[in-house]
């Protein structure tokens, strides 16, 4: 808090903004709720001119992402929750951040259509939270990640300007893509208030498989062997527990197709002498798994298609378990034991241009920084100055201390 403003004055002056009842203060830390975006303007307009360090929150289920911080201000999106419109002819729809996630697809499920994402803890992170940390499962593989789903969004810049990105409808190519510097900004380049989604319709007919195998090799290499086929996968990952590996396969296709595909994943699996067997969908609630094991480091990790097999066998062999989507986008949970050996994983998944991002550290472990890559952190700094000289917004939260 700056010197300059004391802490009486600076709730007065806040309170003035969102109304008393929707300001608490908590050991000198502040926290607002705004009603809509021009009140987020008006905070962000107050907090740059005095210097005050704002967090933008959602529904919390990702505050430990990212480097930590130590803001001022805490500002909840939670009074921004409804749906604004959905254009279900058009399969468009405006929600505002605070939108719990699972409430924006109840909302679209009337009329048979869904965001194609499947983000963690639906029930109760928010559209903002989401966007601002890149959360995405194993629906990319089949409709693309959150930044391709994204057409429009309003956000509200550091020096309190409110921007207007994108449009209402899926081939708007008007303005800046600005939207998707946005998405995975971890909220330090912009507070997003409004987001435009492209809908696709919910398929009505839906199948998982289980492939396990002892070995990851087999796996790997049958996995492939999928993405190569004409097998309609909506989903693919995978999953490494302390004993075995299983992939699974989720297809979605018409009745009559489905038992032919399933017919020939089956093919798929006995070439390689392995067993498809049809699985329950919790299977694909795996990823969120990891984060319940509190004592250790959960990581997300990149990598080629090909090297994943090679990249879970490493986790396996530390100790600990992963999930990895057809994408080679990888969740771990890795023992706080293995911890000295993060930095070699690092390395090697640097080596064949992947890349590794604590999530999660446990209590009373040492802190593994997350890195930029070095040809990459000048051009994030200079992004970082423009849209926010005096570092209001989430200041070191990113990658490089951004």
């Amino acid at each position: 808090m700056p010197n300059s403003i004391s802490l009486q004055t600076f709730a007065d002056d806040l309170a003035a903004i969102s109304g008393p009842e929707h300001l608490r203060v908590d050991d000198n830390t502040f926290s607002i709720a705004p009603a809509n975006t021009e009140e987020i303007a008006a905070v962000l307009r107050y907090a740059n001119s005095n210097g005050i360090s704002v967090a933008p929150s959602g529904g919390g289920t990702k505050q430990s992402w990212g480097n930590p911080t130590n803001p001022s201000l805490i500002l909840h999106t939670h009074r921004l929750n409804t749906v604004r419109e959905h254009t279900w002819q058009d399969m468009t729809c405006i929600v505002q951040a605070g939108c719990v996630w699972s409430s924006l697809q109840a909302s679209l499920a009337k009329h048979g259509q869904f965001v194609a994402l499947d983000p963690l803890w639906p029930d109760r992170a928010t559209i903002g939270g989401i966007a601002a940390t890149n959360d995405s499962g194993s629906l990319r593989l089949r409709y693309g990640s959150l930044r391709d789903l994204i057409i429009g969004m309003t956000i509200v810049l550091a020096d309190s300007t409110i921007a207007r990105t994108g449009g209402k409808v899926v081939k708007n190519v008007a303005g800046y893509d600005l939207h998707k510097l946005m998405t995975g900004a971890f909220g330090t380049l912009g507070v997003i208030t409004e987001i435009t989604f492209r809908l696709h319709s919910i398929p009505r007919h839906v199948q998982s498989f289980t492939i396990a195998s002892p070995d990851v090799e087999p796996l790997g290499q049958l996995l492939m062997k999928i993405l190569d086929s004409h097998l309609s996968a909506q989903s693919l990952q995978l999953r490494s527990s302390l004993s075995e590996f299983n992939l699974d396969v989720r297809l979605a296709t018409l009745p009559d197709v489905i038992r032919d595909q399933a017919s020939s994943l089956s093919k798929l699996a006995q070439s390689a002498q392995l067993k498809a067997s049809e699985s329950e969908p919790d299977v694909w609630n795996a990823r969120q798994e990891h984060f319940d094991q509190a004592d250790n480091f959960v990581v997300k990790a990149t990598m080629l298609p090909s090297d994943i097999s090679h990249i879970a066998a490493t986790i396996h062999t530390l100790g600990g378990t992963s999930v990895t989507q057809a994408t080679a986008i990888m969740t771990a949970s890795i023992p706080a034991a293995a911890s000295s050996q993060l930095e070699h994983l690092r390395e090697k998944l640097e080596s064949v241009k992947g890349s590794l991002t604590v999530l999660h550290h446990p209590p009373q472990a040492t802190p593994v920084t997350s890195t930029a890559p070095a040809d990459t952190l000048p051009l994030m700094r200079e992004l970082k100055h423009r849209f926010d000289p005096n570092r209001i917004l989430n200041p070191g939260r990113f990658l490089g201390g951004i």
